[in-house]
């Protein structure tokens, strides 16, 4: 299992955390009157632990949709739907490692979701961090037999299911990566998802290439999603950051 460290933007932001650190320590032996910090600096932990679904709840997937092998997260695709976190979210960064095992994979992860879905629907409301296999263009043709647009296959961003946002990079209400960035079936990708008070900002493989601003929701959970192919993940963790001024019609209800 990688580090999550091996990633430079996240190695950024430790090594923020570590500064701050030791600005307090020093000013502390300068001086032993100063306050205490009243929290020490954010810090990463993990929401898969490599050996069970220990954090994370089923919504509308079969028993063995979700399983541990081997130290990864498998999702066999089957049925469509989604497994929820076990908390809600409002400001964090999310470090993500993913890979479609097949030609075409479909999935996502969802923040500020309702981490529930209605009898009528498979997916829940929420912002959509696109994951699909870079066939998935030519295997889902447009009716007069060309490729889809290649914005799909680039982490695109966007409210699902009555989420409403202003996209950064348009492509209809949708923000796409303004550079192709993520790697085939079989290869490991990594996003890097920071989100906070309503905007949400993307990189792929390490590099920030995409965001969206002015969500509706601000607060939910995460929830992964199950959508036809296998896919795997291992590294999933996660730093909260500060709350924001999110207004009660911005959080998600509480999901049963």
């Amino acid at each position: 299992m990688s580090r999550s460290t091996d990633n430079p933007i996240l190695a950024m932001i430790v090594a923020c955390g570590m500064a701050v650190g030791a600005v307090f320590s020093r000013a502390q032996a300068d001086d032993p009157a100063a306050e205490t910090p009243q929290a020490s600096a954010p810090a990463f932990v993990d929401l898969f632990n490599g050996k069970d679904l220990t954090g994370w709840v089923n919504v509308n997937t079969a028993d063995d949709t979700w399983t541990v092998n081997d130290g990864l997260l498998v999702c066999t695709g089957q049925p469509i739907g989604v497994m929820r976190s076990a908390k809600q979210y409002e400001n964090f960064i999310l470090h993500i490692e993913w890979r479609h095992m097949e030609a075409g994979g479909n999935s996502g992860v969802f923040v500020w979701s309702e981490g529930s879905v209605p009898a009528d629907r498979r997916l829940p409301k929420g912002m959509e961090v696109q994951m699909l296999e870079l066939e998935w263009i030519r295997l889902h043709r447009t009716p007069d037999g060309a490729p889809q647009h290649i914005g799909y296959i680039s982490g695109e961003l966007f409210g699902a299911n009555g989420l409403t946002a202003t996209p950064d990079n348009p492509r209809g209400t949708r923000s796409m990566s303004r550079e192709l960035r993520c790697k085939g079936k079989g290869e490991w990708n990594t996003y890097d998802v920071v989100c906070a008070d309503g905007t949400v900002k993307l990189s792929i493989n390490g590099k920030f290439v995409n965001s969206i601003r002015d969500s509706s929701m601000r607060k939910g959970y995460l929830c992964l999603e199950s959508e036809g192919s296998e896919i795997h993940f291992r590294t999933i963790r996660i730093l909260e950051l500060p709350p924001g001024i999110t207004a009660p019609e911005q959080i998600a209800p509480e999901a049963p």
